[in-house]
């Protein structure tokens, strides 16, 4: 990270996510600003320090692979969009938000937007749809080795996507097959839209994952040291990791935060007003200060070297063209042929 980077705090950059997040949903009149107030401390150690990405290269094959599960906190991954500098996530697009229209939808949908790696939305497919993700990038480092593949896939998820009975399904597929670059981040913020966890569950989530073959960990999802140590010791595990992220829903906001108020709706102009004041941001709606828009810009160009290095790598392969091949999703002449001899073999053998 620059030298401009290192000079803004970490609460200035995770306040801006809760700045823009909260101001959008207040303007649409519609809209989650609990989950990504209460992660920003979480988001902003992982896109400043861990997650390999070049926002000038959003379609870059071996980027890290970011899941939002609980894709109803959309502002959050909008807001990171924004402030690392990808090129359609505009500040014009944020006040835009929720709007008919807009890239930045009311849950992030794939194809709308750059850096949004698939829809999400409801609870639970985000993380099986992870899974797959980090399948896939195993079986073709299987096929290609480390220096063309060589990512982690990334997840938020909610008490929600936990809840749900597919979540179930993938992480017992994750851990029997020791997905080990897969990491989730669960918001563990014991609330819902109905109140406390407690009304609808008393499931021991970490309990559940160990059981399912996974490393799991606890941590304050506010104290970045804690919060960098875990997702470092994430990246060494030999299983697929979950980290119990506690937070608390709508953090900044005096009146709100911890409670269901800041799930599914605006703060209110006075709760906004009295935010500003908690957390020590006097800036305008959508105004991010230079300094602090310049310290996110150089964690969105971080990863700009090792994509140029990765670059080179793929040129000098052998197996560029059968890579390339397979990363748009075009099978090739072998594949083909052996699906037809395998369609003729059902054929002649008449079940």
């Amino acid at each position: 990270m620059s030298d401009t980077a290192t000079t803004v705090s970490h609460k200035d950059m995770a306040n801006a996510i809760r700045a823009l997040s909260m101001d959008a949903v207040q303007k649409a009149n519609s809209g989650h600003p609990g989950m990504p107030m209460g992660m920003a401390d979480v988001a902003t150690v992982l896109w400043t320090k861990h997650l390999k990405f070049d926002a000038a290269a959003p379609h870059w094959a071996d980027r890290d692979r970011f899941v939002l599960s609980a894709g109803h906190g959309s502002m959050l991954i909008y807001s990171l969009l924004y402030l690392t500098g990808f090129r359609q996530a505009t500040i014009d697009e944020i006040r835009n938000f929720r709007q008919l229209g807009s890239r930045m939808a009311g849950h992030p949908e794939y194809g709308h937007l750059e850096g949004v790696e698939i829809t999400t939305g409801p609870l639970g497919s985000g993380i099986a749809s992870a899974v797959g993700m980090a399948l896939a990038e195993r079986m073709l480092n299987a096929r290609y080795g480390d220096d063309l593949v060589d990512h982690y896939t990334w997840v938020i998820a909610g008490d929600g996507c936990l809840m749900e009975g597919v979540s179930h399904e993938a992480i017992d597929l994750a851990g029997h097959l020791k997905l080990n670059r897969l990491i989730v981040l669960w918001d563990d913020n014991s609330i819902t839209i109905d109140g406390a966890t407690e009304v609808s569950t008393s499931m021991d989530q970490l309990k559940r994952f160990e059981a399912a073959g996974w490393k799991t960990m606890k941590i304050d999802g506010h104290d970045p040291e804690a919060i960098d140590a875990a997702l470092a010791e994430a990246k060494t595990s030999d299983r697929p990791v979950l980290i119990a992220c506690k937070t608390i829903i709508g953090y900044g906001a005096p009146n709100k935060q911890g409670t269901e108020a800041t799930h599914g709706a605006p703060l209110g102009e006075d709760e906004v007003a009295a935010t500003r004041a908690a957390i020590g941001w006097p800036h305008p709606p959508f105004e991010i200060p230079d300094g602090i828009l310049s310290a996110w810009r150089a964690a969105g160009s971080r990863g700009a070297a090792a994509r140029t290095e990765w670059e080179g790598r793929l040129n000098a392969s052998d197996k560029r063209e059968a890579f390339e091949r397979d990363m748009a999703g075009k099978a090739g002449e072998e594949a083909l042929a052996a699906l037809n001899d395998f369609k003729k073999q059902l054929a002649e053998e008449k079940p």
